[in-house]
């Protein structure tokens, strides 16, 4: 038969006066009083010693022996002591296993600074970004697999779930790209027109305006917008689900995550960011065209006609065969982070925020290169 101890609670009692504080222990130290024991311990002053009698406890367990090793360590590390009187030698015992036992945290490493380790902190950011390179180039590879399979077997295709992607991506971000696209045109026309004003060559405003916008800025700050707003709401989405462990559920029920996660949203960026490319471009020579108007005289029906007589069609086209790439950039870099997501929400939120960091840089490094490619054969 297992013995029984009664519940007591411990005495207590606390006195400050002189120059260290003196505090009497009595009745059971157990896990039953340790919180009002390890209370009354820690209202003790640190900046003085201490002095514990213990020739009036009952029992002490190593909870007890807890609280008191606790209170030692908060006086050494303030520079002060403590003195323990009264103890018997298993009371001793105790309390020098528990101290044994003590956790000492490891002392921070200094810092290196020289040039080796310097080198060697490039190395792993190089071989982080090489791996990571090539973990995006293989989620493009399963989201082309993906889609071939679907267009053979279309049954399998979640056609449900890419409108829902459409109108999330595509839809919701009209009124976001519009506005964007009328501000970025009326900026162009003032601050061209202050210029061109120097030289009397107001009229080609119109042609700065067309060729920034169709060419360059449309596409280009449309991508970072929707960089922005849907990579972080695909490592969002996707990231929410690793960590309540729905994507392993998938798997367990035989479902394909990359067919149902990550095919339909990165079609319908493919999709959307075509139209809101267009979109955008529609709102910034409309914006051009109305400050053109305000601040030069251009009148409309003079923009339009400077507009298509010396604007190519060609520069719509460049503008455009841009955005597919983007749409593959953004949707695979969102997907990847969210699949990247561990189980905590730390995680998911730094996911989140390299996801849209990644995006935007590399949606602007691709139209640097389609810059460099199309100035290189002419276009």
């Amino acid at each position: 038969m297992a013995r029984q101890f009664p519940q007591e609670p411990p005495e207590i009692t606390l006195a400050s006066e002189g120059p260290d504080s003196r505090v009497t222990l009595g009745g059971a130290l157990t896990l039953a009083g340790v919180a009002r024991l390890r209370a009354a311990l820690d209202g003790l002053p640190a900046d003085r010693p201490a002095r514990l009698d213990l020739a009036r406890t009952s029992r002490m367990d190593t909870a007890g022996a807890w609280a008191i090793c606790a209170l030692r360590a908060r006086l050494e590390a303030a520079g002060q002591d403590l003195t323990l009187t009264g103890t018997t030698p298993e009371q001793d015992k105790l309390l020098a296993t528990v101290r044994d036992a003590w956790p000492v945290p490891d002392a921070a490493p200094p810092p290196r600074h020289a040039i080796a380790d310097r080198l060697e902190t490039l190395g792993r950011a190089v071989t982080g970004g090489g791996r990571t390179m090539l973990e995006l180039t293989g989620y493009l590879g399963i989201f082309l697999l993906r889609l071939f399979s679907s267009i053979l077997r279309p049954r399998r295709f979640r056609l449900t779930a890419l409108v829902h992607h459409c109108e999330d991506v595509g839809l919701r971000a009209v009124p976001i790209v519009a506005l964007m696209a009328f501000l970025i045109g009326v900026v162009l026309a003032f601050q061209g027109a202050v210029q061109l004003r120097q030289f009397g060559a107001e009229v080609f405003v119109v042609d700065l305006i067309a060729i920034s916008i169709l060419r360059e800025l449309g596409i280009l700050l449309t991508a970072i917008i929707v960089a922005g707003r849907t990579a972080s709401a695909f490592t969002a989405a996707i990231g929410s689900m690793k960590m309540r462990e729905e994507v392993d559920a998938m798997r367990t029920l035989g479902i394909d995550p990359a067919l149902a996660l990550i095919v339909p949203r990165v079609l319908a960026l493919l999709l959307m960011l075509p139209i809101l490319g267009l979109i955008a471009n529609a709102a910034g020579l409309l914006g051009g065209a109305i400050m053109s108007w305000l601040e030069l005289g251009i009148s409309p029906a003079l923009f339009r006609t400077r507009l298509i007589a010396n604007t190519d069609v060609s520069h719509v086209l460049v503008g455009m065969i841009k955005a597919p790439v983007f749409a593959l950039i953004i949707g695979i870099i969102g997907c990847h982070a969210g699949m990247q997501v561990r189980g905590n929400a730390e995680s998911l939120g730094m996911m989140t925020s390299r996801a849209v960091v990644a995006a935007i840089f590399a949606v602007i490094v691709a139209d640097a290169l389609f810059s460099i490619f199309f100035a290189e054969i002419g276009i």
